[in-house]
Order: C-alpha cells, then structure tokens, then sequence
C-alpha cells in the first residue's frame, strides 16, 4: 500500500474506533496532513503552465515551445531513461522521436482545410526546470491562415494553461487557452490574409489574460498542500487574533516581494536550494508550537519565511519562458491569486481555530497532535526534496 493510502487508512480507522469523541477528529486531521505530506502536488511547486511562439513562414508555421520538465516527463516516461528521477542532454537526444510523437504532433495545424506535417527542429533544457521543443509545420500552400489546435492540453494536468503568441508580419496576438478553450489562428504570411486577420491583443483578450493567471494563483495555492500545512502550523500557535493577523500579512508581504524579485529576474536561488528551505520551514514552525509561548512576535520568523516560499512560488512561473510582455500582467494576476486563494483558506481555518481553542480538550493536547503531524509532514517533505534533487 502506497504511504499515502496507508494514512487515509489510518485516519478512517481511528474515527471508526474513536467515532463520538473528539480524538477522533483530531487524529483525522493529523492523519491528513501526513497524508498530504506523500502528494505528488506538494513535491514541487508546478502550476501546468507552458508558452508557445507560433510563427508564420510562407507554407510552414514555426513554433517554439516551453514546459516543466516534470510535465513533458510525465508524457513521456522514456525521456528518463534511467530513471533518476532527471533529464539530461543526452536522453533528450536520444528521445526526439517521442518528442515528436508526444508532444509535437499533439498540437494539429491545419491551413486552407488540409493537415500540416510536423517536424521536430531542436530540444534543450532550460535552467530552471524547463524543457524547450521547436519544430514547424509543413502545409501544402503558403498564404492560408493556420488553425492550431492545442490537443496535447487534453494529456496535460487538468487545468493546465499554455500561453500562445500569434507572429505573423511583425504583429503578435498573445491568447492563453486552457480546457476546452485551446485554438488558435495564426494569420497566412500573405499580405490581404495580414491585413484581414491580424490584429493587436483587445483589451477583452487582456482581461482573460488577467483572470487565467488570477484563477492559477487561487489554484496553485488551495493545491500548494505544502504552503497550506505552513499555514495550519502558524494559526496552531495561541495568540491573540490581531497577533495572528499580523504574522499573517508578515508572511504575504514577504512572499511577495521575493515573487517580484524573481520573476522579473532580479534575483533568485535555485529550486534544490529553495524547495527543501520550504520543507524545514513547515518543520520548523511544527516544532516551535511545543515551545513558543506569546506568538505575537513571531512575525520576525515568518518574514523571512515567507521570503522564502516567494521564491517557492516564483519557480512555478520561471519554469517556462513566459513571453517579456507578459511577464507584468502574469506577476499581478498570480500574486493577487495567491493572496485571494490564502485569505480564503484563512477565512475558513481562523474561525475554526479560535472555536476549538474554548474547547477544553483542544489544548494543549489537539494542538501538540497536529503540530507534530505538521513538523513531521516538514520533515518527509525535506527528506525528499533532498533526495530528489
């Protein structure tokens, strides 16, 4: 049995033992947050997030693609040939062909109502985490519009957005398709097909630019299970609301400036660095709630904390080159999605831990229980990141 499913396991077992009582609640959330500790979500902070530059030349659309490694790896299996757990140049090249298959060849041109056959033209890694496709699709006749269909968002992570830029005659057209949204024309190099079909991005295309890149950062949030057990660990600790509150905005505030730095590539560390920084971080505030007495100074821990998880957060967005002119709405959109996302969680857990505290069997003994399931779900999450590199 899988660790995961041994905990969900355990958790349903000990309500049915303990069913009445309040034991039984807090063992099931304890249960729960080492289950979480074994999602393959909170191994990495990936948010299914990928570019592609679709360009017209004469008969042929040129694209250039960017994902997570972890994504196309997650297609292709055979790209870790040694199943390390990394991809290297040389799997890469030894892989073009699945390449092709897989990825290629699941985004469908059509100009003038016939198939375009696709070619695979390169294939490299990126520094962060990300994996670079190019290739072209050959038509039978230049001049026609090219209808691109995103079919590989059907083999992709539910929820997954691929922003895709239209080239054609010096004009860009950028659109982020997702579900059932995933077609995009690109105008014929042809000058009447230019003048009929190109056009600069319409604010209402700005707009779902803006509400994609919102909902990711709501998403990536409610599904970061790491950040969430980060968050449990904070709100455990006895304090005052106003104190809570406080460590809170410490940790926002924090997490957005280190956002910024990276994304706009001021500076950031690299994700083996960061991810199990984030690990220790959750372990550290687990253990801490057997210890701290007044929490209404523990911003100056969760300051520099959430500097860190910034950097968490950030790497989703680097993973893929996201084109310059949409690195700003992209930067906005995801941060006020990650704060909508943690306000919400917020909204729901603060009530509930402010009740449970005039329970008298709440403390010390529920909060010493899930502060240990948080510190050791810190401690697997670290193991692993380490491990894995």
């Amino acid at each position: 049995m899988q660790p995961r499913s041994l905990a969900l396991s355990v958790a349903r077992r000990a309500r049915r033992v303990l069913r009445g009582t309040p034991s039984a609640a807090l063992v099931a959330a304890a249960a729960l947050v080492l289950a979480l500790s074994w999602s393959p979500s909170a191994a990495a902070h990936t948010i299914g997030l990928s570019t592609g530059e679709y360009t017209a030349s004469g008969a042929s659309l040129v694209g250039k693609l960017a994902f997570a490694r972890a994504e196309v790896a997650s297609l292709a299996p055979i790209l870790d040939a040694n199943r390390d757990g990394h991809i290297t140049p040389a799997e890469i090249a030894s892989a073009r062909g699945v390449l092709k298959s897989k990825v290629l060849a699941r985004i469908v041109v059509r100009a003038g109502g016939a198939p375009c056959a696709p070619v695979l033209t390169d294939a490299a890694l990126t520094e962060e985490d990300g994996l670079l496709v190019a290739g072209r699709w050959d038509c039978a006749s230049a001049g026609e519009a090219f209808e691109v269909d995103v079919a590989l968002l059907d083999d992709l992570a539910r929820g997954h957005r691929h922003i895709a830029r239209a080239v054609a005659r010096g004009e860009t057209r950028d659109e982020v398709l997702h579900g059932a949204e995933r077609k995009l024309t690109v105008p014929g190099a042809g000058a009447e097909a230019a003048a009929a079909d190109v056009s600069p991005i319409s604010s209402g295309e700005h707009g779902a630019g803006l509400w994609s890149f919102f909902t990711m950062g709501v998403e990536h949030i409610v599904t970061g299970y790491d950040h969430l057990v980060f968050i449990v660990g904070l709100v455990l600790a006895r304090a005052r609301l106003r104190s809570l509150l406080t460590v809170v905005t410490a940790f926002t505030v924090a997490h957005s400036i280190t956002l910024a730095l990276a994304v706009l590539d001021v500076w950031s560390p690299s994700s083996r660095i960061v991810e199990p920084a984030i690990a220790l971080s959750i372990a550290y505030v687990g253990v801490e709630n057997f210890f701290v007495e007044d929490a209404s100074k523990r911003w100056r821990i969760t300051f520099p904390f959430g500097l860190v998880h910034g950097f968490g957060f950030a790497g989703a967005l680097q993973e893929v080159a996201l084109p310059r002119s949409a690195v700003p709405t992209a930067l906005v959109s995801f941060n006020l999605g990650v704060e909508a996302g943690q306000v919400a969680v917020l909204a729901v857990l603060l009530p509930l831990v402010l009740f449970l505290r005039g329970k008298p069997w709440f403390e010390p003994r529920g909060v010493r229980l899930l502060s240990g399931a948080v510190a050791l779900a810190g401690g697997v999450w670290f193991i692993a990141r380490v491990v894995g590199g």
